[in-house]
């Protein structure tokens, strides 16, 4: 089984979602608690955030703090940058995160990569 966890990019909308009662914690909690052990995280609404990279990086280091309480290894997570209101990088890498070199995760045996959500 998979989860994918979709995490607002804009700002309040993704601290209010990892706030001690969020929705986006709370539906980490629960994808672990049903057995779910793989766990995408696809990061939307970059375009409300100009695709800031810094804001990307920012929202990876405090969702790994998360799920890895709750009890993922983040190393095992693919973090997408994307924009589901245009489809940038739903199906096709996007142009407008050219800082943006693909995610990695660790699978067994070794190493697993892509550019996009699906």
């Amino acid at each position: 089984d998979c989860a994918i966890l979709i995490i607002a990019a804009g700002t309040g909308e993704f601290e209010a979602g990892i706030s001690k009662d969020g929705q986006t914690r709370e539906h980490a909690l629960l994808a672990y608690t049903l057995g779910v052990k793989q766990l995408i995280v696809a990061i939307n609404k970059m375009d409300t955030a100009q695709w800031s990279e810094n804001r990307f990086n920012e929202i990876i280091k405090e969702t790994s703090n998360f799920i890895k309480k709750v009890g993922y290894n983040p190393k095992t997570v693919a973090f997408v940058p994307i924009s589901g209101f245009h489809g940038d990088n739903m199906l096709e890498p996007t142009k407008n995160a050219p800082w943006y070199k693909g995610w990695e995760k660790e699978i067994k045996g070794g190493k697993a990569t892509g550019k996009t959500l699906l």
